[in-house]
């Protein structure tokens, strides 16, 4: 084994395990309701994998939505380095990455969720690959688990098999095709989603807005070529995980978005929609209660209580004769 080889399988080893841990417990959770040896019950473990793990990597989601924030306010202040050391690359630079780290913001975490799902990614693409080619397991997922991995069937299309192997089976094409679409819409849409909406008027210029652009239609291309070659369940775990995102970021930029962009115009909006409706409610509420509120007994007549007749006779019998 080379060099290369002993540093990947010591990085990779650590990720089998772990990915088949969490695959291996999810598939005995759903065959308690699914036979354990269909696609469904394969490709509903490989979604509650994608779930644990992206759930996981809320804390650097965060990190990352921080950063680009911050990266996107510092724009102004970036294009003014730019106008001042255009002519010095090295000093721009040097002066660029001091304005991050004065504003404490590091320009490499916005990659972060996505430098470490690719690892992850690659380990369950190798586990999926492995069971396909060989049958065997890896981590904690036995042979016997892997040759039934192999065999899953998710429609009539077994869950191990690319688009590029599928040797004519229109049923695999079909289904990898789709994934791939899905795929690529996904990644496109949560892209342009933070372009349109999170990023300042200011931030849409520049050499960070190019490279954002550049990103939008590059990184779908690029997932769309490799997937392929990627097997259906792998196709399934990436497509979960780009609906994560999608609805994470969509989560943010509605309730935190950054200030002076669409999103945070659309959110003053929504704010003071929300607090008129709350002051006419509430003055709607008082008028609803004075209307239904019970109307006051008219006073009643006091009856004179009952005499005897002499009484009677004596209370009218003049003044002077009442002795």
């Amino acid at each position: 084994m080379s060099i290369f080889g002993a540093i990947g399988s010591f990085i990779m080893t650590p990720l089998y395990y772990l990915i088949s841990i969490v695959l291996v417990g999810a598939h005995k959770a759903v065959s308690t309701f699914l036979p354990a040896s269909s696609g469904a019950a394969w490709a509903l473990s490989i979604v509650v994998l994608t779930l644990v793990i992206r759930a996981a990597l809320i804390p650097l989601f965060v990190k990352q939505i921080k950063a680009s924030r911050n990266m996107q306010l510092l724009q102004p202040q970036v294009k003014e380095l730019q106008k001042k050391y255009g002519h010095d690359r090295e000093k721009l630079t040097q002066e660029t990455m001091k304005l991050y780290k004065d504003a404490g913001t590091n320009p490499f975490a916005s990659c972060l969720p996505i430098l470490l799902q690719m690892p992850i990614f690659l380990a369950l693409f190798r586990l999926l690959d492995h069971a396909a080619k060989n049958q065997q397991g890896k981590g904690i997922l036995t042979d016997a688990q892997a040759t039934q991995l192999y065999h899953a069937k998710l429609f009539g299309v077994q869950i191990s098999k690319t688009f590029n192997g599928a040797h004519g089976d229109h049923g695999i094409q079909i289904m990898a095709l789709t994934l791939v679409i899905a795929m690529l819409v996904t990644t496109f849409t949560t892209q342009r989603q933070l372009m349109s909406k999170n990023m300042p008027k200011s931030a849409l210029e520049g050499p960070y807005a190019q490279q954002q652009k550049i990103l939008l239609y590059v990184l779908p291309v690029v997932f769309a070529i490799g997937g392929v070659a990627f097997p259906i369940g792998v196709l399934i775990y990436w497509t979960v995980s780009n609906l994560w995102t999608m609805g994470q970021q969509f989560y943010v930029i509605r309730n935190n978005p950054v200030p002076g962009t669409p999103a945070a115009e659309a959110k003053a909006k929504r704010d003071a929609a929300k607090a008129a409706r709350h002051g006419h409610s509430v003055a709607t509420t008082t008028a609803v209660v004075e209307d239904q509120a019970p109307e006051q007994p008219a006073p009643t007549r006091q009856q004179p209580k009952k005499q005897t007749r002499a009484q009677r006779t004596k209370n009218n019998r003049p003044q002077g004769d009442q002795k």
